[in-house]
């Protein structure tokens, strides 16, 4: 027999696996609070993806009155924000939107793995969902191409998986399978 994965079956020799329970997130924020933390550094960009965010949120229910937007100088200070918004309690999630734009200095990289680690730390440190909407790109064209343009809005994707995130956590927690926010 095969483990069964809701209605997947996954056939392993003659083995058999059954799982208890499977989760996953629902993308309805409803009754969630949310916070955005947007880098101002390539605010062309990052304005329009705090748009995206911001209509994507409306969208799967989360009212306006629950989500709070704060900006920061760039991509660099992201993390520090994010994460003591995390720590406050006071979120299901936080988003942390930004732009980096390659130039012609390593400043690029040690941005990009400033904010990438930093916002990676936020989320494990605080238990609370602290997702990465920072656009790592090679040209202003391709910046705005994610935030609206040709391939969508990174903002918008970024909100959902706030949300789903934040959704599938709520369920383990409530069946005491996940530790709360620390």
């Amino acid at each position: 027999m095969a483990p069964r994965f809701g209605s997947l079956s996954l056939r392993s020799d003659s083995s058999v696996c059954r799982l208890e329970a499977t989760y996953q997130g629902k993308v309805i924020g409803t009754g969630m609070k949310f916070g955005i933390v947007v880098g101002r550094f390539n605010d062309l960009v990052t304005k329009l993806l705090l748009e995206g965010a911001l209509e994507d949120f409306e969208r799967h229910g989360v009212s306006a009155e629950d989500v709070d937007v704060v900006w920061v100088p760039g991509s660099f200070e992201l993390p520090v924000v994010a994460k003591t918004m995390a720590k406050s309690g006071a979120y299901d999630a936080v988003v942390a939107i930004g732009v980096v734009v390659r130039g012609a200095t390593a400043h690029y990289d040690a941005v990009v793995n400033g904010a990438t680690s930093g916002v990676l730390g936020a989320s494990t440190d605080s238990g609370v969902p602290v997702i990465f909407g920072v656009l790592t790109c090679d040209t202003m064209e391709q910046a705005l191409d994610r935030a609206g343009g040709k391939v969508g809005n990174k903002g918008g994707e970024a909100a959902s998986t706030a949300i789903e995130t934040a959704s599938v956590l709520r369920q383990l927690r409530a069946e005491g399978k996940a530790a709360g926010p620390f």
